[in-house]
C-alpha cells in the first residue's frame, strides 16, 4: 500500500507520498499556518509532517514545484540546506535530492524563501549531485559555462519533458514519475507567468500487485501549458501519460487554468482541458483542490473560483468519482489532512471519525 497525503494549509500546496517500500517523496512545503491566530484552521505543517517522519530526519526527494512563497513557506526554517552553515543543525530535515524547475536555479532577482531555495539548487547542482533539475534552457548551459563547468558533466542531473525521472521506477518502488513540464523555452515578459509556468506537471504511476493507480500533480500552471501538454502527448500516442484516477487540480481552482474566460455560473474550459478531465479522467477519478473553501460569490478575484469548481464538479459526477477541497475536508470547522491509500484496488480516502477509522473504497473500473 502506498499513501499520498494532502494538507490544510489554505490557498498553498503540499503533498507528501508514502511509498510501500517506505521512501518518502514530498512536492512543495508551504507552512501557513499563524499561530498567533486561534481562529486559523490552517494545519501546523511542520508539526504535522514530523509526526509522520518520526525518528527519520531525512526525505528521499523533496520536489519544488516553483519559488512561489504559497508552495516554499517556511522551508529555510525546516530543512537541512547545504550551501550554508545558518541552515545545518540536527534538528532539520534532510533532502536527499532536491527537484527543481531549471528556473528555480536561473531566475533573477528573487527574494526570501525563493532566494534561500535558488543558492540551494545551484550549490547542489554546481557541485554535481543531491538534485534533479528539470527542462534543459540554453541558459542553464549558460549558467554552467560562466563558472567553468562543462554543461555535458551536468546532464545526468537534468531531465527533460517525455522522460522518467530515475529515482524512481515501477520494479523496485512500485511507482514511476513522467515529466510533462517544464519545457526547455521561457517568456521573458511576466516572472510571475513564467514562474507558475514553468512549475514542474507531472503524472505519477503507483503499482500494487500489478495493477495501477495513477495521479496527476499540475502545480500552478495555466491552461496554455496544459493545451501544449495534452496536443503534444497525444500527437505522440501517449495519451495513457495523462490519464488519471486522482488529480491534484492546477493553481488552487483558478479559472484560469481552464480558460482566459471565468464564466457566469460555470467556466467553460479549452477542449483539450475538456479531454484532459472527463476522457483521461478514469471511473470513479478524485479530484483534489488544494484551495481554501469554495466561495459562494466572487468577492474576492483571487482562486479559488466557484465557476471553475463548478467545472470540477461536474467531472467527478459524470466520472462517478469524488471531489475534495483541502480546507473543507472532513469539514470547513474542522479540516484535516486528506489521507489516501493506494491498493490494487485503487484508491481509498481515509474517512476520519471520532475515535474510528472508516475506510470507504473507491471501486476500480471492471471491478
Amino acid at each position: 500500500m502506498h499513501i499520498v497525503r494532502f494538507f490544510p494549509i489554505g490557498n498553498a500546496d503540499t503533498c507528501l507520498i508514502e511509498l510501500a517500500n517506505g521512501r518518502r517523496v514530498l512536492f512543495d512545503f508551504a507552512d501557513m499556518h499563524s499561530p498567533d491566530d486561534a481562529d486559523d484552521k490552517r494545519c501546523d505543517l511542520e508539526k504535522e509532517l514530523r509526526e509522520i517522519l518520526g525518528d527519520d530526519t531525512e526525505i528521499d526527494v523533496v520536489a519544488f514545484t516553483h519559488l512561489d512563497q504559497d508552495h516554499c513557506n517556511r522551508a529555510k526554517e525546516v530543512f537541512y540546506l547545504e550551501h550554508a552553515e545558518k541552515y545545518q543543525n540536527d534538528d532539520r530535515i534532510r533532502i536527499k535530492t532536491l527537484w527543481v524547475p531549471a528556473h528555480a536555479v536561473l531566475e533573477a532577482g528573487v527574494k526570501g524563501q525563493a532566494r534561500t531555495l535558488r543558492a540551494e539548487a545551484r550549490h547542489r547542482f554546481l557541485k554535481g549531485e543531491g538534485i534533479r533539475v528539470f527542462s534543459r534552457p540554453e541558459e542553464l548551459d549558460q549558467f554552467l559555462i560562466d563558472r567553468e563547468i562543462e554543461p555535458a558533466k551536468r546532464r545526468n542531473l537534468i531531465s527533460d519533458a517525455g522522460t522518467l525521472c530515475p529515482e524512481f521506477n515501477l520494479g523496485q518502488d512500485c511507482v514511476e514519475f513522467f515529466v510533462h513540464s517544464p519545457f526547455g523555452k521561457r517568456d521573458e515578459e511576466d516572472i510571475v507567468r513564467v514562474r507558475n509556468n514553468d512549475a514542474l506537471f507531472m503524472q505519477a504511476v503507483f503499482e500494487v500487485d500489478g495493477e495501477q493507480t495513477k495521479m496527476i500533480l499540475s502545480a500552478d500552471v495555466g491552461h496554455e501549458v496544459i493545451d501544449d501538454i495534452v496536443e503534444v502527448t497525444r500527437y505522440r500516442d501517449r495519451d495513457y501519460r495523462l490519464e488519471w484516477d486522482i488529480n491534484n487540480i492546477p493553481h488552487h481552482c483558478s479559472y484560469t487554468a481552464l480558460s482566459d474566460e471565468k464564466g457566469n455560473e460555470e467556466t467553460e474550459p479549452t477542449a483539450t482541458s475538456k479531454w484532459l478531465y472527463e476522457e483521461a479522467g478514469q471511473s470513479a477519478g478524485l479530484l483534489v483542490s488544494t484551495s481554501k473553501p469554495i466561495p459562494s460569490d466572487d468577492e474576492d478575484k483571487q482562486p479559488p473560483h466557484r465557476q471553475a469548481a463548478a467545472y470540477y464538479k461536474g467531472v467527478a459526477r459524470k466520472l462517478n468519482g469524488e471531489w475534495v477541497v483541502s480546507m473543507e475536508h472532513p469539514t470547513i470547522s474542522k479540516p484535516e489532512p486528506l489521507v489516501i491509500e493506494i491498493k490494487s484496488t485503487g484508491y481509498k480516502i481515509r474517512k476520519q471519525a471520532p475515535n474510528v477509522v472508516v475506510e470507504t473504497p473507491a471501486p476500480r473500473a471492471g471491478i
